[in-house]
C-alpha cells in the first residue's frame, strides 16, 4: 500500500444519490483557495500592504547621542548587581564602541551564571537603564549553568543593514530581541497582520517570518493553520514588532505578503476562527448531461455532506497516523517509534533512502546529517534516542506535543468516521431515532459558543484530563460544560420534531463523553478491541497516550456549507488562473503602488506563475485543522499546453465552520475518492 483509501478510514457514504461526474481538484495551487472567516464572522482578506502612517515610525535617539552621554552612575549599579569583574567588561565594552574600537557586530559574554532570577534581573537592568545594548541568553561552560550576551542593537545601527557579513559567514546564534525595547503604552504589545501565502503551508511561512524578524516561531499566534497547497489568507499576531519593519519584507517575500496591520492587546490563540471561506474550482468537469452538474451541486447546497475527517488527518503514505495512534494508546512505545521512522512507501526516494540508512546502520549522528530539518518528530526521536538509547517513551515525549497528540486524534477520528458511516448506514440521513445523540436546545448561547470554540480547535479532542493542563482555550469547565449539554434521544423528543438529523452529533472517544444508547456504541468499542484497544481502561500510565485521561468531544454528523455560491465557467487553457486571489485584487487596484513589469503583469506574480513541472510538497497541513498530509506532487503533467477545445470547470464558493474538510464537500458532489493518487490519474 502507498497511500490509504478513502474506505481504510472509514469514509464510505454519501447523502445524495445523485451521480457524480469527473473532475480534477487541484489542478493548481490557486484553484484551492482559503480565507479565515474571524469570530465576528468576517471574512479575512488582504487588501493593504501598507504600514499605517501612525504607526509607520518611531523616533529613536541616534546611537551616536546615546553613546556621548556618561554612563558611571549607571555602570556602579551594575557592578552592585553583578560584581566588579563584570561591570569592568562593560564598562571596556561601551568606551570602545564609543570610540568606534568595537565594530557593530562586537560581543561580550558576562560570567556563567546558574541562578535565573539574576540572570532575569541582569537582562531588565539593560532593558531600562542601557537601552542601546541588547542582551540574551547562551549556553555556559557547563550544562547548569548560562551566559548573558551583550551587543548594540542593530535596530539603532546608523545607515547600515541588519548585518554587514553575509549570511554564511554568520557564525552566532541570532540574538533574541523580543522585549528588548520600552514599548509605547498607547500601542498593545501584539501585532496584528493578515498573511497572505501561495504553496506554502503556515508553520513554514510564519517560520520563515521569523528568522527575517530575528524571533523565534512560538512569538507568532495564529487561530488555525491553512494547507500547504492552497492560496490562503488568515490573521497572524506577534509579540512586540512594528508593523514598518514587517511591511518592509514584503520586498523579500516570495509567495508569502503581509499587510492590513493593527496593534492589539491579546495574542491570537489556536480555534479563535469561526471558520474558513473556500473558493475552489474543479477543472475539466465531465458529466453525461450539464443538468447532472447543475442537480448534483444545487443538492450540495441544500443537503450537505456527510462531516467525516478527511484523509488528511491520516496522513498520506504507506503508515497511516492512525495506527501510530493505536500503537501510542496500547503502549507499544518501540512500535509506535518503528512506524515513525522506518521505510515507507510512496515516500521521495531520497528521504527513504535516509530511512533505509538508520534501519540498516542505526547510525543516528549519521542519520541526522542527512535528514531534512520538516521531519519533526523524526528529527525529535533521533536527538533523544542518541542521549538515551532505547528509552522510546522519552523519546515520543521529546516531539512536540501538538504533533504527537496528532497521532491519538487520528485514531480517535478513525473510530468516529467508522461510526458515522455506520449510522448512515443503519439509520440513513432522514430521520432522528432512539439513542441518538444531540446537543440540547435547553443550553444558553454562551454555552453553545463554548461548545463551537470547542469543536473548532483541532477536532475539539486534545484536552488531557489534568489539571494542570489547558488545552480548552481557557474553558476550565470543558468537560462538565459537554456532558451537561449532551442529550439522549427519546421517544418524546422523535414525537415533538424538535431536534433534525441536523442536531445529531457522534463522540470522539475520552473519559468524559456519553456515546449513544443505540447500536452504534458498539461500533466504537468492537473496532477498539480489533485493535488491542480498550476504551474503558488503560494499558499503561502515560496520560495523553492514554484512552481514559483524554476528555474526548462531540462533532456534528452532517455538515452544511454556508453561502453556497457556484458557477459552470468555460476556458481553453489548461493553466489559466480561473478565480482571482487577494493579491490579484490588491494590485490590480493600486498597479503603481506594487509595481508592474513591461507586459504590465505584476512582477511578483509573475515570478510565481505556474510553470509544467512537477514541485514536491514535503508536509501539507489540513486547512481545517492543522493535521499532517505528507507527500504530494504538483498536479500538474509535464506536457500541459493550450487546446483550442473548450473546457468546463466548477468554480464552489463556500464557508465551513472551522473543524470540517472542504475536501469532503467535495467528494459528495462528485462521488469519487478525494485522495492525491486518484486526482493524479485524472491528468
Amino acid at each position: 500500500m502507498t497511500s490509504i483509501e478513502e474506505s481504510d478510514v472509514g469514509i464510505l457514504c454519501y447523502i445524495s444519490h445523485l451521480p457524480g461526474f469527473r473532475g480534477i481538484l487541484k489542478h493548481r495551487y490557486s484553484d484551492f483557495i482559503v480565507n479565515e472567516v474571524d469570530l465576528d464572522g468576517n471574512i479575512v482578506h488582504l487588501t493593504s500592504l501598507d504600514a499605517p502612517p501612525e504607526i509607520a515610525e518611531e523616533k529613536r535617539e541616534k546611537i551616536c547621542d546615546l553613546l556621548a552621554k556618561d554612563y558611571t552612575p549607571e555602570i556602579e549599579t551594575f557592578r552592585a548587581l553583578t560584581g566588579d569583574v563584570d561591570a569592568e567588561k562593560l564598562k571596556t565594552f561601551i568606551d570602545q564602541v564609543s570610540s568606534s574600537v568595537a565594530g557593530s557586530n562586537e560581543s561580550i559574554i558576562l560570567s556563567p551564571s546558574s541562578d535565573k532570577s539574576h540572570r532575569t534581573a541582569v537582562h531588565n537592568f539593560f532593558k531600562e537603564k542601557l537601552k542601546f545594548l541588547v542582551s540574551d541568553t547562551i549556553d555556559g561552560p557547563d550544562s547548569s549553568s548560562k551566559c548573558i550576551r551583550l551587543r548594540l542593537d542593530s535596530g539603532r545601527k546608523n545607515d547600515k543593514g541588519r548585518d554587514s557579513r553575509k549570511r554564511k559567514d554568520r557564525v552566532d546564534r541570532p540574538y533574541d530581541r523580543r522585549g528588548s525595547d520600552n514599548w509605547p503604552e498607547h500601542l498593545g504589545k501584539f501585532l496584528r497582520f493578515h498573511l497572505y501565502k501561495e504553496n506554502k503551508d503556515t508553520q513554514e511561512a510564519l517560520g520563515l517570518l521569523g528568522k527575517m524578524l530575528g524571533v523565534q516561531p512560538r512569538s507568532f499566534g495564529f487561530a488555525g493553520t491553512k494547507d500547504k497547497r492552497s492560496v490562503s489568507t488568515q490573521r497572524v499576531t506577534v509579540f512586540k514588532q512594528r508593523a514598518n519593519i514587517l511591511a518592509a519584507l514584503n520586498e523579500k517575500l516570495i509567495g508569502i505578503k503581509v499587510g492590513n496591520f493593527c496593534h492589539v492587546h491579546d495574542g491570537l490563540l489556536l480555534g479563535q476562527l469561526q471558520g474558513n471561506r473556500f473558493t475552489i474550482t474543479l477543472r475539466s468537469v465531465i458529466a453525461e448531461t450539464e443538468d447532472i452538474i447543475r442537480q448534483s451541486t444545487s443538492a450540495l447546497g441544500k443537503n450537505g455532506f456527510i462531516n467525516y475527517f478527511g484523509l488528511q488527518r491520516f496522513g498520506s503514505s504507506s503508515v497511516p497516523t492512525h495506527l501510530i495512534g493505536a500503537a501510542l494508546l496500547r503502549g507499544e512505545w518501540k512500535t509506535a517509534v518503528n512506524l515513525i521512522l522506518d521505510p515507507r512507501e510512496g515516500e521521495r526516494d531520497a528521504i527513504k533512502k535516509i530511512r533505509e540508512y538508520y534501519e540498516e546502520s542505526g547510525d543516528i549522528e549519521g542519520t541526522l546529517r542527512q535528514l531534512p530539518r520538516h521531519l519533526v518528530a523524526e528529527r525529535a526521536i533521533l536527538h533523544c534516542l542518541q542521549k538515551s538509547p532505547g528509552n522510546y517513551l522519552q523519546a515520543l515525549l521529546a516531539i512536540p506535543r501538538t504533533l504527537r497528540m496528532m497521532f491519538v486524534h487520528s485514531y480517535q477520528s478513525y473510530l468516529w468516521n467508522h461510526a458515522t458511516s455506520m449510522r448512515v448506514q443503519k439509520y440513513g440521513v432522514h430521520q432522528i431515532v432512539l439513542g441518538d445523540l444531540v446537543y440540547s436546545k435547553d443550553a444558553n448561547a454562551e454555552d453553545k459558543t463554548k461548545i463551537l470554540h470547542l469543536e473548532s480547535k483541532n477536532g475539539g479532542c486534545d484536552h488531557v484530563d489534568d489539571d494542570n493542563d489547558d488545552d480548552l482555550g481557557g474553558i476550565t469547565d470543558a468537560p462538565n460544560l459537554m456532558s451537561t449539554l449532551v442529550k439522549v434521544i427519546k421517544e418524546e423528543d422523535i414525537v415533538s420534531g424538535e431536534y433534525t438529523v441536523d442536531d445529531i452529533i457522534l463522540p470522539l472517544p475520552g473519559s468524559r463523553i456519553t456515546y449513544p444508547t443505540n447500536d452504534i456504541e458498539k461500533v466504537y468499542h468492537d473496532l477498539a478491541e480489533k485493535d488491542g484497544i480498550r476504551l474503558t481502561e488503560s494499558l499503561h500510565n502515560t496520560k495523553e497516550f492514554s484512552m481514559i485521561k483524554i476528555t474526548g468531544a462531540y462533532r456534528r454528523v452532517f455538515e452544511r456549507p454556508k453561502d453556497f455560491e457556484w458557477e459552470l465557467v468555460k476556458y481553453t487553457d489548461m493553466d489559466a488562473p480561473l478565480a482571482k486571489t487577494d493579491w490579484e485584487i490588491v494590485t490590480k487596484s493600486c498597479p503603481d503602488t506594487y509595481g508592474r513589469d513591461e507586459k504590465g503583469q505584476n512582477k511578483w506574480q509573475a515570478d510565481l506563475k505556474l510553470k509544467p513541472h512537477k514541485v514536491r510538497n514535503e508536509i501539507e497541513m489540513s486547512t481545517e485543522t492543522g493535521e499532517m498530509e505528507g507527500e504530494r506532487e504538483d498536479m500538474q503533467p509535464e506536457d500541459v499546453s493550450k487546446t483550442q477545445e473548450s473546457l468546463t470547470a466548477l468554480k464552489l464558493s463556500f464557508t465551513l465552520p472551522a473543524s470540517c474538510y472542504a475536501t469532503m464537500a467535495v467528494r459528495e458532489l462528485l462521488k469519487t475518492s478525494t485522495s492525491v493518487a486518484f486526482h493524479k490519474t485524472l491528468n
